[in-house]
């Protein structure tokens, strides 16, 4: 059964060119996928989870994975019965250390900065990548 992608970001993307890959990659994947907007400041709340949940924050100190290492990943927490994974994007000023601690996995796509709306888009992409890649459908031609 496939794992349940719930992004988390702050802030709204709206209508604009991520907002329109966003929505793109949401359509193509085959599992399934829910965002959540949260404001850009104050306290942002998700309901506990009711079965097995791994967190990924989004951070620029975190761990750069090849798509090919992040797909394996995903087919891992699947197959150990993991139901939801929630990828989180803070905002301005990114995650707490607290937040950090709590997290299974930082991940970062480089060194650089990148935008939030940005990286909504890259990890909705890379999300799809994953999956195709574990499917085994041609569209990751590594």
């Amino acid at each position: 059964m496939p794992i349940l992608l719930h992004i988390i970001a702050r802030g709204k993307i709206g209508r604009s060119p991520e907002g329109e890959l966003v929505d793109r990659y949401a359509r193509r994947l085959t599992w399934p996928v829910k965002l959540t907007e949260w404001p850009d400041t104050g306290a942002g709340k998700v309901a506990e989870p009711l079965t097995p949940c791994r967190t990924v924050l989004l951070d620029e100190r975190g761990k750069a994975m090849t798509s090919e290492a992040f797909a394996t990943l995903l087919g891992k927490w699947r197959d150990e019965g993991v139901r939801e994974t929630r990828f989180m994007i803070g905002a301005a000023d990114g995650h707490s250390e607290a937040e950090r601690a709590a997290a299974d996995l930082l991940l970062a796509f480089g060194p650089a900065t990148w935008p939030h709306m940005m990286a909504r888009a890259m990890l909705m992409e890379q999300l799809y990548r994953a999956t195709t890649i574990l499917a085994g459908h041609p569209y990751h031609r590594a």
